[in-house]
């Protein structure tokens, strides 16, 4: 096989012009039983959404193509094995932790991570083991893990399977994640990687390890993210320590029967073209980020972060594609900035939390498009920049954990108002997303701090998730 090829896509291309006669689903039957949804998206786009069948392959039990694009892709990461991912970057990270972990067994993780993983823990019944985060107090937000705390946690939890890695996190910080390896490995555990952010790491110079290349067990990667295929198609990645075959059994209990081949071709030829043009794509990206951060920095008030915060400790890295911009200095929440920006300026970033905003910079970027979010935010501080003293010092709060994520989301609960809830422990998940990361998890006791940076995220407008009470005036709290 050659990086060069595409065998999803060139099986699609034939089977296009094979005009076979479909008596099978979709029942669209290429577009022509919906002349809007065609006229929308294409003829030739709905031409080859079509089911699994033997010239096309079947993910769920891969023997020809999708198998061979599969192979393609591990060669292209590192990796021993690599699995296709149509139900997003959630169903690779609870993959991971379902493949690693039985009920009952710990995992180390911090608790900074993505709501999918402690999804996983819900649906596993493992038992989480928190190692915090450091904390960068100017910035308010969570860093990485020390190699101190990480050793501490293993040493109190010898029994752990694994434990899970964010690298890098939303906002571009880096853990020692070769040494996190080398030491889980000494002790028998299992190394996860949530790599949704850092599909770059793998094709450009100059940035960050690998999951791979620092000797993880699994990974899970967000192609669609950086590496150019379609949202919702993604990438589990797996080593040489872990069985393969029961990896693929883990995900058939979660991803979809009816693989969607848009987006599988979608990561055939993204893979391809970094595979042959990855270096190039993001030594242009990182020029593109690095000069926005200059200019950013150039305005005052703003401070988009960058190298000068690694201290090889909790922050052992950082991913300069990341245009991580914090915004307190000029009076402003990021989720503010993010608003206006958007309503005022016609400019989509990736988010805006509390203290900070986040551009997604790429090679498909203009240096135009730059200049106008440059010109943007110098807008913005001299029109709406105010003083800073009351602004919410963190986005992330040290959770106290009372019972396991699973026994709290199925125990017995009753609904209770938000502002009467101190003290009581949460049978249910607040998140702010993105970035996706909870507020509250099933089974941590609320606080009156916890409370307080609720209401002040909802009056700063950010879109708070999980609750059955979607105006989040109420919640759900663990009885007895």
């Amino acid at each position: 096989m050659d990086q060069r090829n595409a065998p999803i896509h060139e099986a699609l291309k034939k089977h296009r012009s094979d005009r076979i006669v479909h008596f099978d689903v979709p029942g669209h039957k290429g577009g022509r039983g919906n002349k809007e949804l065609t006229d929308f998206l294409g003829e030739k786009c709905l031409q080859v959404d079509v089911n699994s069948m033997k010239p096309v392959d079947n993910l769920n039990h891969p023997v020809s193509v999708i198998k061979d694009a599969q192979q393609l892709a591990a060669e292209a990461f590192g990796a021993n094995r690599c699995f296709f991912i149509v139900n997003g970057t959630t169903a690779a990270v609870q993959a991971m932790v379902l493949s690693a972990c039985k009920a009952g067994e710990k995992i180390l993780m911090p608790r900074n991570v993505h709501i999918s993983a402690i999804n996983a823990l819900i649906l596993s019944g493992a038992i989480p083991v928190y190692i915090d985060p450091g904390i960068n107090n100017r910035l308010g937000i969570a860093l990485g893990m020390s190699i101190a705390d990480i050793k501490k946690g293993m040493d109190e939890h010898p029994d752990a399977r694994a434990i899970l890695v964010n690298n890098p996190t939303y906002y571009g910080i880096c853990s020692n994640l070769k040494e996190i390896v080398e030491l889980a490995h000494s002790r028998g555990m299992l190394v996860l990687v949530d790599e949704a952010h850092g599909t770059h790491f793998y094709f450009g110079d100059n940035l960050p390890v690998s999951a791979m290349k620092a000797g993880a067990d699994m990974a899970s990667i967000s192609m669609h993210k950086t590496g150019g295929s379609l949202t919702q198609s993604s990438l589990l990645l797996c080593g040489k320590n872990v069985n393969s075959d029961y990896v693929r059994q883990i995900i058939g209990l979660t991803q979809t029967t009816s693989a969607s081949y848009l987006l599988l071709s979608s990561l055939d030829l993204a893979r391809k073209n970094l595979s042959l043009n990855g270096r190039e794509i993001f030594s242009k990206t990182v020029d593109y980020a690095e000069y926005a951060r200059r200019e950013i920095n150039s305005l005052g008030g703003y401070y988009a972060f960058s190298r000068e915060l690694v201290d090889f400790d909790c922050i052992y890295d950082f991913d300069l594609t990341k245009l991580s911009v914090n915004t307190r200095e000029i009076g402003l929440a990021g989720v503010e900035v993010y608003d206006i920006l958007r309503d005022d300026y016609g400019i989509q970033v990736e988010f805006g939390d509390l203290g900070n905003i986040l551009a997604i910079v790429s090679a498909g970027d203009r240096a135009m498009e730059i200049e106008r979010l440059v010109s943007a935010l110098y807008e913005i501080k001299r029109l709406y920049g105010k003083e800073s003293a009351k602004m919410f010092d963190l986005n992330y709060i040290n959770p106290s954990v009372v019972y396991t994520p699973q026994k709290a989301f199925y125990s017995d609960k009753k609904n209770i108002s938000l502002k009467d809830s101190k003290g009581r422990v949460s049978g249910e998940f607040v998140m702010a997303y993105p970035p996706g990361i909870p507020v509250l998890a099933p089974g941590e006791r609320i606080t009156g701090e916890i409370i307080d940076y609720i209401a002040y995220a909802k009056d700063k407008g950010s879109l708070l998730m999980g609750p059955q009470d979607m105006k989040l005036e109420n919640i759900l709290v663990v009885e007895g």
